[in-house]
């Protein structure tokens, strides 16, 4: 089950915040027993692109041999 604090891999583009598919982020906050989260997306020097509701089926946690991979976030 995925935590509070937890970096999940978001699995559907979110047009509207500019982000995409397998881009990484943090969850800051559970709903209703982990229907939903609050995920934080940063760049990479720490500043926060974007805090989205989720439902669960957009996100899943990361593997263990999984990497990330730098991309310039377009603009909303």
């Amino acid at each position: 089950m995925i935590k509070e604090h937890d970096r999940v891999v978001l699995t559907t583009p979110v047009p509207a915040e500019a982000l995409e598919a397998g881009d990484v982020g943090t969850v800051v906050h559970l709903y209703r027993d982990g229907l939903a989260y609050e995920v934080e997306f940063t760049t990479l020097d720490g500043k926060t692109a974007a805090v989205v509701t989720l439902e669960a089926a957009q996100v899943r946690p990361i593997g263990h041999r999984e990497i990330t991979h730098a991309r310039t976030l377009a603009a909303a």
